[in-house]
C-alpha cells in the first residue's frame, strides 16, 4: 500500500517531531493543520484502543489514512502505573508528572520500567492496522539531561546506557517505543 499523506492525531509537538524524524517519504500533516482544535477522549483501557480511537476520529472527520499513537511509561514497581494514564499522571503537566513520579518511587527498590507504544493507522474506509513496540531501561533517582520530553529525563535506556534526556533525537529515535512501534506497522502495510 502505498500512502503519500497521512494525518498525525496527536496534539503533542514531541510526539509529532519524533514520528515525523521517523516515518519519512511522507507528508504528515497534524490535526491542526487539518482545522482539528479539540481534543480526543482517550476511553480506552490499553494504548492500542486509545490509539484506534485517536485515529478513527480523524480519519472520519477529514476522509484522511490517519496515524495515531498511545504510549506511555509502565514502571513494575508501581505495577505499570502510570501506564495509559502517562500523559494526564499528575493532571499538571510534564514537570509536575515526573515531580509525581519520584515521589511515588522513593521507597521503592525496583525501578525496572518500559516506555510501551501502540500505533493505529486508520484509513477512510475503517480498515486499521496497528504496531507495537517497547524499551526497557530504569527510572533515575533525579533527572538528568535536558533532551526529549515527558519522562526522558529519567529514564535510563537499557540500549543506549544513558538517559533519553541525553540522548540526540537520533539515538533515542534507533531505539524507541514510538521507533519500533512504527517499523512494526510499516511491516504490516
Amino acid at each position: 500500500m502505498e500512502l503519500k499523506r497521512i494525518a498525525v492525531a496527536t496534539s503533542n509537538k514531541g510526539k509529532l517531531k519524533e514520528i515525523r524524524n521517523i516515518f519519512k517519504g511522507v507528508e504528515l500533516v497534524s490535526m491542526q493543520e487539518l482545522g482539528f482544535c479539540d481534543e480526543i477522549e482517550e476511553t480506552g483501557k490499553t494504548f492500542r484502543a486509545n490509539a484506534k480511537i485517536k485515529a478513527e476520529v480523524i480519519a472520519k472527520k477529514y476522509n484522511i489514512p490517519t496515524l495515531a499513537d498511545d504510549s506511555g511509561l509502565c514502571v513494575d514497581g508501581l505495577c505499570g502505573a502510570p501506564g495509559i494514564y502517562s500523559a494526564r499522571f499528575s493532571g499538571e503537566g510534564e514537570a509536575a508528572n515526573r515531580k509525581l513520579l519520584l515521589k511515588r518511587m522513593e521507597q521503592i527498590d525496583n525501578r525496572k520500567a518500559h516506555f510501551e507504544c501502540a500505533v493505529c493507522l486508520c484509513l477512510p474506509d475503517g480498515h486499521t492496522y496497528f504496531g507495537e513496540g517497547k524499551t526497557h531501561g530504569r527510572i533515575l533517582f533525579e533527572e538528568t539531561g535536558t533532551g526529549g520530553f515527558g519522562y526522558d529525563s529519567l529514564f535510563f535506556s537499557d540500549d543506549l546506557q544513558k538517559s533519553f534526556g541525553l540522548a540526540t533525537e537520533e539515538e533515542k529515535n534507533s531505539v524507541s517505543h514510538r521507533f519500533r512501534a512504527l517499523e512494526d506497522l510499516k511491516k504490516k502495510i
